[in-house]
């Protein structure tokens, strides 16, 4: 492998690093200052607690779900072969298009008391209120649910890709070996795809510890409802910071309690590349069986709420519907564009540093670049304010004693200071795919192109890039997606007079004009939904290519 130690590539990494890194660190800055009053002291005596207990509870039900449903979903698509598996193959990720506070909109409308499934139950059994229980969806289990339904592609997808790319020889020697699938998949393909599992699992956690718009529709009280109260309710930035520390520290205890229970374990696939493994072919109704299981998560994370947002879109949906969705749907993608492209550049950037230098500094940086994932959207947004701003003022200042005129801010409000807020959100998105890719790559590669002469540089061309292509490209749709439904750090971050499918969405919701608010949410489900199709559809022919 290449020399412990900081190479020009590795200085650039850092660089890049610290300017990620920046947002999170200005808000952890906080915690050096004093506070404007007792908030943290009140917060700790009375709902900290809850708040604890609360999202420990959420990323443990978020967590089995989603790797339940992603890792089954993953090798019955690619290992086995059942009635409308082709179709199945892409589309199990539609759910990713659809945003969790959608979700939980349209569900809290049909399982509410008076919604159309309980007042279908009372009509048909004669019941009435009192006569029967019914599970209360706006709740923790209720949230929990609604994450794992929209959040598990993340699992899917890059187990799917991993299920891809290893499945081939060691497969087939398992099953050379008298092993039968079930025993291939636990002893070889299943340890094999962890790297790819844990980041799945991961980033669907930091999405779930993130949220605000879902669990305060639902009054789940977590980290990031009491960093909300405590930031723009109370007022007090420390105390907000203090907890969005103890949020860091969770996450960064996860990830770390991962590393070590993996130990000094490999996961390089040795064997051939470009072979597939034979699908088990199921007869009759095992078939069948399978595809109504790999039906439910895709009725229910978004053939279900996309018919609930069609139907109040056409019944009554936003009268303003025109030529301002078009302008709504082109900043949308635009951004998420543009975000996605940088965001996966970078990753690839500071992923491939880690791996060349060796550098203990360079892994450090990649590490708490990883973290602002976990940190809500608006909060990201005022630490990007914050450096912004002052580097706004010292070129006016600059610019004044240059020309005399007083430009006013550059910057801050711009579409390149939301971008930046982008990048430091779902940056991990980005790193985590391309980590999971330079997994499954063996450093005797690297060892081979050093020996002749291949720089590290040459050697990401050449070499990586090619084997990377399919991570990169569920990097960049991950990404993509998230930024088309990210909605604090839009809001607070937005120049003047440009908005989005999200925050129109969000004005209009947030009036109970929950219908309306339809319209723009099934936009974001719609504009998100051809990225999605045509990646799944592009791994989907990778696969067959190779059978």
């Amino acid at each position: 492998m290449f020399p412990n130690r900081l190479t020009p590539l590795s200085l650039i990494a850092l660089v890049l690093a610290a300017l990620v890194a920046a947002p999170v660190a200005s808000v952890l800055f906080n915690l050096f200052q004093s506070g404007t009053g007792d908030t943290w002291s009140h917060l700790a005596a009375t709902v900290l607690p809850d708040y604890i207990a609360s999202t420990l509870w959420l990323c443990l039900w978020v967590g089995l779900g989603t790797t339940a449903i992603g890792v089954s979903a993953a090798w019955a698509t690619v290992m086995l072969e059942f009635p409308g598996r082709r179709m199945l193959d892409w589309a199990l990720v539609l759910p990713l298009a659809t945003p969790a506070y959608v979700m939980a909109y349209t569900y809290t409308d049909l399982l509410q008391f008076v919604g159309p499934v309980q007042t279908a139950l009372r009509e048909a059994f004669g019941w009435e209120r009192g006569d029967y229980w019914f599970p209360d969806v706006r709740s923790t289990g209720g949230a929990a649910c609604m994450f794992v339904a929209v959040l598990y592609p993340y699992v899917y997808l890059l187990t799917r890709q991993s299920l891809i790319e290893r499945a081939a020889g060691l497969t087939e020697a398992a099953r050379m070996l008298g092993q039968g699938p079930w025993a291939a998949f636990f002893r070889v393909s299943l340890p094999l795809a962890r790297p790819a599992i844990v980041a799945g699992v991961s980033l669907a956690l930091m999405e779930t510890l993130a949220d605000y718009g879902a669990v305060s529709y639902f009054g789940v009280q977590t980290f990031t409802t009491g960093i909300y109260r405590a930031w723009f309710s109370l007022g007090d930035r420390v105390a907000a910071a203090q907890l969005a520390a103890l949020l860091l520290g969770f996450v960064a205890s996860l990830l770390l309690l991962e590393r070590l229970t993996r130990g000094a374990a490999r996961f390089h696939d040795g064997g051939r590349a470009g072979a597939s493994a034979r699908r088990m072919v199921l007869p009759g109704w095992c078939g069948w069986l399978v595809t109504a299981l790999c039906l439910l998560p895709l009725v229910t994370g978004f053939v279900l709420p996309g018919a609930v947002l069609l139907n109040w879109a056409f019944v009554e949906g936003d009268a303003q519907f025109g030529e301002r969705f078009l302008r709504l749907a082109a900043n949308s993608f635009t951004l998420a564009a543009s975000a996605s492209v940088c965001a996966v550049m970078l990753a690839l950037l500071l992923a491939y540093a880690a791996r060349s230098s060796r550098s203990p500094l360079v892994t450090a940086a990649r590490t708490v670049v990883g973290l602002g994932y976990a940190v809500p959207g608006a909060v990201i947004a005022v630490g990007v304010l914050i450096p912004v701003t002052r580097l706004d003022h010292v070129l006016s200042g600059l610019w004044m004693q240059w020309t005399g005129s007083n430009p006013g801010l550059l910057l801050t409000g711009g579409i390149a200071a939301l971008i930046y807020a982008y990048l430091a959100r779902f940056l991990t998105v980005s790193l985590q795919s391309v980590d999971a890719g330079l997994a499954r790559i063996t450093p005797s590669m690297d060892e081979a192109a050093r020996s002749l002469g291949l720089g590290a540089g040459a050697t990401l061309r050449r070499v990586h890039w090619p084997m990377l292509r399919g991570s990169l490209l569920t990097a960049a749709l991950l990404v993509f997606v998230d930024v088309m439904k990210e909605l604090p750090a839009t809001l607070v971050m937005r120049p003047f007079n440009f908005d989005t499918l999200a925050t129109q969405t969000y004005t209009l919701a947030s009036d109970e004009r929950l219908h309306e608010a339809s319209t723009a949410a099934l936009a974001i489900v719609a504009v998100g939904l051809l990225p999605l199709i045509s990646l799944s559809r592009q791994i989907a022919r990778q696969r067959r290519n190779q059978v």
